[in-house]
């Protein structure tokens, strides 16, 4: 008997081994068919290798370690000056040294900081979905730093200083200038106490001041304060301004950015958001003046993608370690993954992972193709608040319907579920919640183009979409219609990259029968509940 596996009074035997030392794109069909169907099938062998590195014990173990080692701010030194520094944990640190090497902050941009050509959206968001399989809260810096690029496109000399230090596939994590480092991250700060969402109510001033700007104000949420450099909204002469404010003014000396304290957060433990204050903070303008919520869009856009991919991961993390710990537990006989009931759960949860898979590689084709087809820029811009939408609200429900597939193993923190759950309401809350999302879209849905694509998902799903248009539409069923759009996508992207029966089965449970509000009451049929699961993790 190996060792730890008796007790004096009993052997442990009836568990499941570890989850670990696995291909984290090899051993998830559905992934892989996403990406062959939208133009990345010549990458599978480097994706694959990602995917073991990734699906490794150790770095699955920095991803436990810091989660376990939360930031801690350091507002001042023991003489009292200000310091305003956030130390972290050295595991938190190799995470962001693996994704930057990785390419996971830049891959989509070329080196004068354009978008890369296709399919580098494709190849970068099955990277994403991985990483954030084992841990999410370093991906937030990580996606505001890819992002951020778009909006700095609003003002080409400054993209031009700063890109190639963004572009680095480099880690530097030293408290400096970006310009003496070797790569430096960017983060984001828009709401305000008082405002939140609504950031037209921003108080921030910014008052020209040579070269830059003076900003007086704060932010209420300003996350990863130990970015070199933030993207901040604030109130200049002209009206409400996008502003690049470095942590160093150009003189070399720290910036005055106050971090007040970082956000007891309910997850997302491993990444630090911060309140802050600026008390003539120097920024340079990123845009006109009064133009800054159109600046930010092309940050937000990008950031809004990857709260849904960060969901996605979530979920196929949580759906494969309940399918693995399924069929190695017995229960009244025979394997957990052999019960009805259980078996019923758990492909009902696999038909929504793989549609939402579809639908994210489906997008990112869009976003590849934006530039150059004015029907792939309208699909984006309407399909990513309602992917965003769907997948980011579904992802609680889910997280937690896989963690009660454990039991209590699944409840303790010894497992990873916890993590996991406490993970998953946050990408439905940040870059806009799921209001938002619904009124974006039915603001986008005003637009001829985004209506047409709207219309061709009828067309060819064959079913119709609620009216959302007319003086007496009320807003209050903003969500059905949503919910809707993003169930037709999802089905159209799997009738392209999934066998038929499984978007067969997607369409009948979701889009033609009523579907429960739980998970297991969804009528599927022994063949499509044999393929949906034997497509969650293929048995060898």
């Amino acid at each position: 008997m190996a060792a730890g596996l008796r007790f004096d009074t009993h052997e442990v035997f009836n568990q499941s081994p570890p989850f670990e030392t696995i291909d984290l794109f090899a051993g998830d069909v559905p992934l892989v068919e996403a990406v062959r169907a939208n133009g990345g099938a010549a990458e599978t062998a480097a994706l694959s290798a990602f995917g073991r590195h990734w699906g490794s014990a150790a770095i699955g173990a920095l991803g436990r370690q810091a989660n376990d080692n939360p930031p801690r701010l350091h507002a001042f030194d023991a003489k009292g000056f200000r310091r305003d520094a956030v130390e972290f944990h050295p595991a938190y640190h190799r995470l962001m040294a693996e994704s930057i090497a990785a390419g996971l902050h830049a891959s989509t941009w070329t080196e004068t900081g354009h978008h890369a050509p296709a399919p580098s959206e494709v190849l970068r968001a099955a990277r994403f979905y991985i990483a954030a399989q084992v841990e999410t809260g370093h991906l937030c810096p990580i996606t505001m730093t890819r992002a951020a690029l778009a909006a700095l496109a609003a003002e080409p000399a400054l993209l031009g200083k700063i890109a190639p230090k963004v572009l680095s596939r480099g880690y530097d994590p030293t408290f400096r200038p970006w310009w003496q480092k070797s790569g430096v991250t960017l983060g984001m700060g828009m709401t305000e106490k008082q405002g939140g969402t609504d950031v037209r109510a921003n108080t921030t001033t910014a008052t020209p001041d040579g070269d830059g700007y003076s900003l007086v104000g704060h932010k209420w949420f300003l996350s990863a304060p130990m970015s070199d450099a933030f993207l901040v909204l604030a109130q200049a002469p002209g009206g409400l301004s996008c502003f690049l404010l470095p942590r160093f003014r150009p003189d070399g000396s720290v910036n005055a950015l106050r971090l007040q304290r970082l956000k007891d957060k309910l997850g997302n433990r491993s990444n630090a958001s911060s309140e802050v204050e600026f008390a003539d903070a120097f920024a340079w303008r990123v845009g006109a003046e009064g133009a800054g919520i159109r600046t930010i869009l092309q940050m937000v856009q990008l950031t809004r993608l990857d709260c849904a991919i960060a969901s996605a991961g979530l979920m196929r993390m949580a759906l494969a370690q309940a399918v693995h710990h399924c069929r190695h537990r017995s229960v009244f006989g025979k394997p957990l993954i052999d019960q009805p009931v259980m078996r019923a759960v758990l492909a009902d949860m696999a038909l929504d992972l793989e549609g939402a898979v579809a639908l994210l590689l489906r997008l990112c084709r869009a976003f590849d193709r934006a530039a150059d087809d004015a029907r792939e820029a309208a699909y984006a811009r309407l399909l990513t608040p309602a992917t965003k939408y769907w997948i980011c609200k579904t992802a609680p429900a889910f997280v937690y319907e896989a963690m009660e597939c454990l039991g209590g193993n699944g409840y303790v923190e010894e497992s990873m579920l916890p993590r996991l759950y406490r993970e998953a309401p946050v990408n439905a809350i940040w870059e806009g919640s799921g209001n938002v999302m619904c009124l974006d879209v039915l603001r986008a849905l005003k637009g001829e183009p985004e209506a047409d694509v709207a219309a061709e998902l009828t067309r060819e799903i064959g079913i119709a979409l609620p009216r959302s248009t007319g003086a007496d539409f009320d807003e209050a069923n903003a969500r059905q219609l949503v919910g809707k759009l993003a169930l037709m996508a999802s089905a159209q992207a799997l009738k392209a990259s999934a066998p038929q029966a499984v978007s067969e089965a997607f369409i009948r449970t979701r889009l033609m029968h009523p579907h429960g509000a739980l998970y297991g009451t969804a009528a599927l049929d022994a063949l499509a509940t044999q393929l949906v699961l034997q497509r969650v993790l293929p048995e060898t």
